[in-house]
């Protein structure tokens, strides 16, 4: 529901701007991986998945989940990485049909080599342009969109994962 004293024009208006900030962003973290690494922005959110992933695999239905790419999506960016050689198929041994995305040693060491700049980047595009207060107001309102519940601690997520790109 429209409040009455916000018109249609300026709501669309936000959202094309949220649209614009988030293409230009992860345009700007694009070029700069592709630069210093010779790594898409897709390639790089596929392999901190899997670095965060026990074991480093995740089964391939929970990875394009995860990195918000349809399945043949996905697909053809694992075949893209396994020739690069920074990710690996498995086997599901309880599912005949399940495959995992295993995360290779040449993977990890190119996930490692690439974090300083993704993180340097989101650092400059964003968390820079934000003091404390509008972090959190930030974050909320991502939450809110997200339909996530609200965090038992002050601290927000976006908070929390600003503090820790800050101090590495």
């Amino acid at each position: 529901m429209t409040p009455p004293s916000t018109s249609i024009s300026a709501e669309l208006s936000v959202w094309r701007m949220l649209l614009r900030a988030q293409v230009q962003i992860s345009r700007r973290l694009q070029a700069d991986l592709l630069a210093d690494h010779g790594l898409p922005l897709g390639s790089y959110d596929v392999l901190t998945h899997l670095g965060a992933a026990p074991g480093g695999r995740l089964r391939m239905n929970d990875l394009a989940d995860r990195v918000l790419l349809s399945r043949s999506g996905l697909t053809r960016l694992v075949d893209r990485l396994q020739r690069e050689g920074l990710v690996a198929r498995q086997s599901c041994t309880s599912d005949a049909r399940g495959l995992y995305a295993v995360l290779t040693p040449a993977g990890r060491r190119r996930l490692e080599e690439a974090t300083p700049t993704y993180r340097r980047g989101v650092r400059e595009y964003l968390l820079s342009r934000l003091d404390e207060d509008d972090l959190g107001r930030f974050a909320a309102i991502l939450r809110r969109l997200l339909d996530e519940p609200p965090a038992a601690s002050a601290r927000t997520p976006l908070t929390r994962h600003h503090e820790a790109t800050v101090t590495a």
